[in-house]
């Protein structure tokens, strides 16, 4: 029974992938903070003012923007990813990028979600990447809400 059993929550921290330094690195960052299941490590990912588009055409910041991450990450199924191009210019970066949440949930369920991402990345004063805008569903147009469609609201 050593100190690696069970870890602080301080320690996710120490042995996490520190923020990206290149834009083609923030997929790998986001779904490892993800999957990690700590909401701090996740948030940090991203901008103080980015915007999220859980579902096409309903932009959200701020708490909205954590509120939707933390409903997928309570699922407790890992997202993959796959970026497909990574275009930069300067402090900025467009990510082009495959996921997918694939498994069991926490209540036995299955889940999958999946997408392709138009992401925006931008480099910091401190010279770290995070997403200043993250559109999971990328190009899928905006539904609207029929009776025999179900979504994952996320």
């Amino acid at each position: 029974m050593g100190h690696f059993d069970s870890p602080a929550p301080e320690g996710h921290l120490s042995i996490m992938r520190a923020l990206a330094d290149r834009p083609e690195e923030v997929p790998a960052v986001f779904a490892e903070r993800f999957n990690s299941g700590d909401a701090t490590a996740l948030a940090q990912v991203y901008e103080d003012a980015a915007v999220l588009v859980p579902q096409p055409g309903t932009p959200v910041t701020g708490p909205d923007l954590h509120a939707a991450n933390g409903r997928l990450q309570r699922l407790g199924v890992p997202i993959s990813v796959r970026p497909r191009h990574v275009y930069r210019n300067g402090d900025l970066a467009l990510l082009i990028v495959d996921w997918v949440i694939d498994g069991t949930g926490r209540e036995g369920q299955a889940v999958h979600v999946e997408g392709t991402a138009t992401d925006i990345a931008r480099r910091g004063p401190d010279g770290r990447w995070r997403y200043v805008i993250d559109n999971p569903f990328g190009t899928r147009a905006q539904q609207l809400p029929t009776e025999d469609t179900v979504e994952p609201a996320f």
